[in-house]
């Protein structure tokens, strides 16, 4: 009766077991078991006055259980301890969700990695084009050249003498990418002498290439193109550990030999540690056409190789970029050849760049973000 008499007043004195004892009358589905029973009740109980406040901790972040049990813990409180209590229940797990992608560039939506098995099948030329395509295209658009030993982007780009400098930016001295063609670039070719050779060990390049992303006034972008060095090598474990990256774009040449490289290249990004998605292939230098015979096609390297294997691997090919002697002199001159959106390399540059588009979309839609690999030391 005292009690009883008790519940009928405005205020009241609640002690922490008037909380146990209404929650042992709350039970997890799960189980059967009490909320007290199950050892659910976190070790942070606060009262004051008419207010409680506590923490249920779950097995799981997303327990199916989870709001029916809270909301069946309020009401045992207000039912068995007092009706105008101000109830706040906080959630906790035991195990945790799996780590959100890479924060160092939270500006950024999307990170593609340019790459190819070898060298010298024009990787560099479709990176710089693509870079350029998306950024016509109306994308705000970041490219890095993470090629530490054999830079070309500034080349180009025709801005090699240009020399990037810091700003302050929220107290921090932040590097100020160049700006040419509507990309955002940084290169380490922009800070060492171009007729000099860089004789670094594989920690220095890998931080000098960890500085120019952490470092660097990236701001808000679409896409951040990575210019990958041809093979596999510390570089690419350093972007991989540093970046989510979201897709892989793999350029090769048609002919046999480029594309095993192609393959190891693909293998890397597959890997099970990795599973950084490809987005799919380009195959460059396709054919020769000469400008004097517009219509002819001369496959020198080859034919069709790529498209070969983009179908046994079931990934998009996303262009076939004929060997047109202008795009190496306009890439020798610092003009991307997508600059002419008539021109034939212009309009492969531009199809690639709108596939591109078109996969990340798809990707992004159909699978979760990319995780930085983490390497464990033991």
């Amino acid at each position: 009766m005292q009690d009883n008499a008790l519940l009928k007043l405005t205020t009241m004195t609640i002690y922490p077991k008037l909380i146990h004892d209404a929650l042992s009358t709350v039970r997890y589905p799960g189980n059967g078991k009490s909320v007290m029973e199950n050892e659910m009740l976190e070790d942070d109980l606060r009262i004051d006055g008419m207010k409680v406040s506590f923490s249920l901790i779950f097995e799981k972040p997303k327990d199916p259980f989870m709001k029916s049990v809270v909301k069946a813990a309020e009401a045992a409180i207000k039912t068995f301890v007092h009706p105008d209590i101000e109830v706040t229940i906080g959630t906790k797990s035991k195990t945790s969700l799996p780590p959100e992608p890479d924060k160092l560039l939270p500006g950024v939506k999307n990170i593609i990695a340019v790459s190819s098995g070898k060298g010298g099948v024009g990787k560099s030329t479709v990176t710089a084009n693509l870079a350029v395509g998306l950024a016509k295209l109306g994308y705000r658009v970041g490219l890095l050249d993470t090629d530490i030993f054999g830079p070309s982007m500034p080349k180009m780009f025709d801005v090699e003498d240009e020399r990037p400098y810091a700003e302050s930016i929220d107290g921090r001295d932040l590097i100020k990418p160049i700006e040419k063609y509507g990309v955002k670039l940084l290169s380490i070719g922009f800070f060492v002498n171009k007729d000099t050779a860089t004789l670094w060990r594989g920690g220095m390049a890998s931080n000098a290439l960890k500085q120019l992303i952490t470092d660097a006034n990236w701001g808000e972008l679409d896409y951040f193109i990575l210019d990958t060095p041809p093979g596999t090598s510390d570089i690419h474990l350093t972007l991989i550990q540093t970046l989510g990256i979201t897709g892989a774009v793999i350029v090769s040449t048609p002919q046999q030999v480029a594309l095993v490289d192609a393959r190891k290249g693909i293998d890397m990004y597959m890997n099970d540690k990795v599973n950084i998605p490809i987005l799919g292939l380009v195959e460059n230098m396709a054919w020769f056409t000469p400008a004097e015979l517009p219509e002819n096609k001369y496959y020198i390297f080859g034919k069709g190789g790529c498209e070969k294997l983009a179908e046994e691997l079931n990934v998009p090919l996303l262009a076939q970029i004929p060997l047109i002697q202008s795009v190496c002199e306009e890439g020798d001159k610092g003009t991307p050849a997508v600059l002419d959106p008539a021109s034939p390399e212009g309009i492969a540059f531009m199809t690639l760049a709108a596939k591109v588009v078109t996969q990340v979309d798809k990707r992004n839609i159909e699978q979760a973000p990319t995780q930085r690999v983490v390497v464990e030391k033991k």
